[in-house]
């Protein structure tokens, strides 16, 4: 279940949060580079919606979400086109999306659920597809000086939840310096992982 303080943050902080970083991910054109023209792709945490709409300028089927109604609400005025309020246990569908993109969206997903939501990601990934999702490197769950809440995996800890969470047929997971929203020293991991053909 999505963390309320989180929750309570994006909703105090939607539209300052929706100025933030206003050019797509630098990640994304990777991802799209593992996806026929025109595929179905699942974006969890749209935030703002930037990397919404570069793929939908790109021409890809976007099914943009966010758990926090305000981010939503922010996002389908930039898109122009409804942004699904979802949190990441509520995702049902089975063999629907080509790709799921989450940028700095499953880092937010409960430690203890973070298998299950991986488990719910691969099963509405469609055979052959993608999942890219990014993480905030750490040692430990824990909050942020925001007070949000973040799971802080290391790499062999992703992985471990990763392999319980399905057959992938690959993982990938490299890392990089950078920052966010805080503006603080980040260390990223990003995590590819493809499903089965």
């Amino acid at each position: 279940m999505p963390d309320p303080e989180t929750l309570k943050f994006y909703a105090d902080n939607a539209a300052r949060y929706g100025r933030h970083a206003q050019g797509p991910t630098p990640q994304l054109a990777g991802f799209l580079a593992h996806l026929p023209p025109g595929s179905t792709v699942l974006e969890l945490g749209t935030g703002n919606g930037r990397d919404a709409a570069a793929m939908l300028a790109a021409g890809f089927a976007v099914t943009p979400s966010d758990a926090s109604p305000e981010l939503a609400a922010e996002a389908e005025a930039r898109l122009g086109t409804p942004v699904r309020i979802m949190a990441f246990h509520e995702i049902d569908e089975v063999d629907a999306y080509d790709g799921v993109w989450a940028c700095a969206a499953l880092l937010h997903a409960p430690r203890d659920e973070l298998t299950a939501d991986l488990a719910r990601i691969f099963r509405a990934l469609r055979p052959g597809g993608h999942l890219f999702a990014s993480f905030k490197a750490g040692d430990g769950e824990g909050r942020d000086a925001l007070g949000r809440y973040y799971n802080y995996p290391d790499a062999t800890g992703l992985r471990a939840h990763v392999v319980a969470a399905g057959a992938w047929a690959c993982i990938d997971i490299t890392e990089n310096d950078g920052s966010g929203y805080d503006r603080q020293p980040t260390r990223w991991l990003w995590l590819q992982a493809c499903k089965p053909a």
